[in-house]
């Protein structure tokens, strides 16, 4: 058994807060760049230049690249075999978050939460609560993975039940008309993530798992790289381009997750994000 301190996870929690809304990931920003290489719109070439600038300008004055720095969305693995210490109650959740309103709070970060989402719409004033999605796994070591997940292209994201006769080409047509819907409001050139099978809430979380994947990222199922190349390639001729204001590159990349599922269904879903695609992972 591993004793990690309470206070370890606080304070990386802390940092990985800041890092993922200052530092565009090198995935990311070489997307953009191969982007404005192809692009043939002046107009977008001139967008994309600015969607340059302004990371690197994050990155150097230590700034937020968005100013709407998200929910703060954590995928964890942790071993079965640490045990927290000295902590409030012990418990990982409360570290997570612990680190979360500390980072926000010394990352001069928007805080975007609200106590109640119909009802009593104020703002808790500390990002809080995190979203965790917790998984147990072997050994000794704790997995953090943080992607700050903006309201604009969360807004965008869509679910389906499809029926099984619809098919690849069903599964197509409806990110394509997700993404055909969204237009300019998740502030593309954004990357999507979809999720295949499982059940309702299950197709959902894997679409958002695979906003995870580094962009540009090949499926190692051939069948579903296939098909991820095929909603890139139609996605992209959509003409809606960066920021909404045509051009050739609308979508950085495609990632699926995929489940089994019933054999009465075809959940899909569909989870979108901006061009500011932030993500960062750390091993304790």
């Amino acid at each position: 058994m591993r004793n990690v301190e309470y206070n370890l996870i606080v304070n990386t929690v802390e940092k990985m807060c800041m890092d993922a809304n200052y530092f565009l990931p090198e995935d990311t920003f070489n997307a953009i760049r191969n982007s404005y290489e192809i692009e043939e719109s002046e107009t977008a070439r001139s967008i994309l230049e600015k969607c340059i600038e302004n990371a690197e300008i994050a990155a150097n004055e230590n700034m937020a690249i968005c100013q709407d720095t998200g929910l703060a969305v954590f995928f964890i693995k942790l071993g079965v075999d640490v045990r927290i210490v000295n902590g409030r109650t012990g418990l990982i959740y409360d570290a997570v978050n612990d680190g979360v309103a500390s980072g926000y709070e010394k990352g001069f970060l928007r805080k975007s939460v609200l106590s109640d989402p119909l009802y009593d719409r104020k703002n808790t004033g500390n990002n809080l609560p995190a979203v965790i999605h917790m998984e147990l796994t072997d050994g000794e070591a704790i997995e953090i993975i943080i992607a700050p997940k903006g309201g604009g292209a969360e807004n965008m994201s869509r679910l389906a039940m499809l029926a099984p006769s619809d098919g690849e080409k069903g599964i197509i047509d409806f990110v394509v008309e997700t993404v055909r819907k969204a237009g300019g409001n998740p502030c593309p050139p954004v990357v999507l993530g979809v999720g295949i099978g499982g059940n309702f809430e299950n197709s959902a979380l894997l679409a958002k798992k695979a906003l995870l994947w580094p962009a540009g990222e090949r499926n190692s199922d051939e069948r579903y790289d296939r098909l991820e190349k095929l909603i890139l390639d139609k996605v992209n001729n959509t003409g809606i381009g960066p920021q909404g204001l045509g051009g050739r590159v609308t979508c950085l990349s495609v990632h699926i997750e995929w489940q089994p599922c019933h054999l009465a269904s075809l959940p899909v879903a569909v989870n979108i994000n901006c061009h500011a695609h932030r993500h960062v992972k750390v091993v304790i």
